[in-house]
């Protein structure tokens, strides 16, 4: 016997169209299978759709409230929809779960202004172009509106029109037969391809996409300082929006050659500097490069290899700060390879003179060697 909707809702039979939706919404999703696992509840949210699918149709909700029945094969039976659909298309599993989590749904926002796809482009930089940092012109291929439509895609004075099939929202319903009963989906309009608007005479430029791919340059400043991997973001040099909607962004990605000479961590430049047994005993002023250029430095008389000074402010940039880090010099003595006449004789007055004994001269120079070596 067929079951009263006003009763199944809960509702008086003069409750507005507004107090009936939300009865629905409120008891559709009481007694929803995936969120009430209770016994029963499967067949109370059956019969909740079928009574919403009478009172949601005027002509049915007519017919009920004249004779009390609405003639259909069994109200809350296998015959009977999941559901009719009030303005916007509530009705079924998908539309439900849109309306009570975030409203919607996917098929309705693709009437809505979309932003563009952001890109990525690849910038080769050397050593000293990511210390010092360049402004440099890059060109690469995106889609870009089309000149010719100006992005509507139709042919020039013409304009698109709301599609007839869908009525502009961009989706139809449709009814399916499945074991629990008839359910009212949602699926893209195939006329607009979810757009919700027809194009009666194309664009012969971009055929009705309202896209075209074509070349685009844009002028990039790199900062001074950049690392290996670094980005960074140009807002709006991505690709073009649908429906009006903002371009993407494009990202470079830095990627950094290293220096045969530096090694760099950071804003901190590091080199390693060779000097001779003669500077490093009896101290000098030698010239160091830098990144910015040759300096002096003081090499203290007995300095031992592996030594490390710091040149203040003579390193990178720092990105993400004020000033210059430092530059770290690590100095190697040199192991003569092999001695003239003179040098033997020098060096062996000096061993002499410290209480070094010398007969074996082989001995020596190879003590001479450990010595250099710091061993």
């Amino acid at each position: 016997m067929e079951k009263n909707p006003y009763d199944v809702l809960g509702i008086s039979k003069d409750a507005s169209a507004d107090e009936i939706k939300r009865a629905y919404r409120k008891l559709s999703k009481k007694y929803h299978p995936d969120l009430n696992h209770e016994a029963g509840a499967e067949e109370k949210f059956k019969e909740v759709n079928d009574a919403y699918e009478i009172l949601s149709d005027p002509q049915k909700k007519a017919q009920f409230d004249q004779f009390g029945s609405t003639g259909a094969q069994g109200f809350g039976g296998a015959g009977q929809g999941f559901g009719g659909g009030f303005e916007g298309g509530f009705g079924g599993f998908d539309d439900i779960f849109s309306s009570f989590f975030g409203g919607g749904g996917a098929s309705r926002s693709r009437t809505a202004p979309r932003q563009g796809r952001d890109l990525q482009y690849e910038m080769n930089l050397t050593f000293e172009e990511a210390i010092f940092g360049k402004t440099t012109e890059i060109e690469y291929t995106r889609e870009e509106d089309c000149d010719t439509c100006n992005g509507t895609g139709a042919k020039p004075g013409t304009s698109p029109v709301t599609c007839s099939h869908c009525g502009g929202r961009g989706f139809v319903q449709v009814e399916r037969q499945t074991p629990l009963g008839r359910i009212m989906t949602q699926q893209e309009c195939d006329v607009c391809g979810g757009t919700g608007k027809e194009i009666k005479e194309k664009c012969t430029t971009c055929h009705g996409s309202g896209h075209i791919r074509k070349k685009h340059a844009v002028e990039v400043k790199v900062p001074a300082g950049v690392e290996d991997g670094n980005q960074m973001r140009l807002q709006g040099q991505g690709e073009a929006g649908v429906n009006g909607g903002p371009y993407g962004d494009l990202f470079i990605v830095f990627n950094v050659a290293p220096s045969d000479t530096f090694k760099r961590d950071g804003s901190e430049i590091y080199l390693e500097q060779p000097i001779t047994f003669v500077q490093a005993t009896l101290g000098a002023e030698i010239p160091v490069k830098t990144v910015h250029g040759d300096v002096k430095l003081k090499i203290p008389a007995g300095t031992q290899t592996g030594t490390t000074f710091r040149l203040r402010g003579k390193g990178a940039p720092r990105l993400h700060g004020t000033g210059n880090g430092d530059e770290r010099v690590t100095v190697k003595v040199q192991t003569p390879k092999s001695l003239n006449k003179q040098q033997k004789i020098a060096l062996k007055a000096f061993a002499e003179a410290s209480g070094d004994e010398v007969a074996d001269e082989g001995n020596f120079l190879d003590r001479l060697v450990k010595a250099l070596k710091n061993e």
